[in-house]
């Protein structure tokens, strides 16, 4: 059984996830308006993954015995400049949901709820990688520098990018 305070924690988190995979979808149709396709694919695989957190969360929240409370989804920012700045603010919003989980650990950890520390193993491993590609993505862009071929290149590259959903046994 989960504290309700570890309940209300991870309900938070599961509305954390949804509002990323919105922010993510929303980076994704700028990218598609602007006839960045691949920059538009990466996003919405980010979109799709971040549904998958969700839904990680929401089916542990059940299967511990908790309640799942959805509620709204704050509004996204709906343009970015350009991909440099799109994949700063997504680095920004990683570091966000890193510190979440983080938190959510540290909370775990005070409740005793070995269990949920383990699940949440999981996302801080997935959050070391959600930083490193983004800052690589964000490497890449400052090195172009505004290059039109090179974004091109990089579009391409992006496209190129397959959806992987979570293995079962990671749910």
């Amino acid at each position: 059984m989960l504290s309700k305070k570890l309940e209300e924690a991870l309900n938070a988190q599961i509305n954390a996830e949804f509002w990323s995979a919105y922010l993510y979808l929303s980076m994704s149709a700028d990218f598609a308006s602007k006839g960045l396709n691949g920059f538009a694919n990466w996003m919405e695989i980010q979109f799709k993954e971040e549904q998958d957190h969700a839904i990680k969360f929401l089916n542990f929240v059940i299967s511990r015995g908790g309640k799942v409370e959805l509620k709204p989804i704050a509004k996204v920012e709906k343009s970015w400049k350009t991909p440099l700045a799109a994949f700063k603010s997504t680095l920004e919003h990683e570091l966000v949901v890193t510190k979440l989980i983080n938190d959510l650990y540290a909370l775990a950890t005070e409740e005793k709820d070995y269990a949920t520390q383990s699940m949440l193993k999981w996302f801080i491993d997935e959050q070391v990688e959600e930083e490193e590609n983004a800052q690589a993505i964000i490497d890449t862009l400052t090195l172009l520098d505004g290059n039109g071929y090179g974004i091109y290149q990089l579009d391409k590259e992006l496209a190129a990018r397959v959806y992987t959903p979570i293995p079962a046994t990671a749910q």
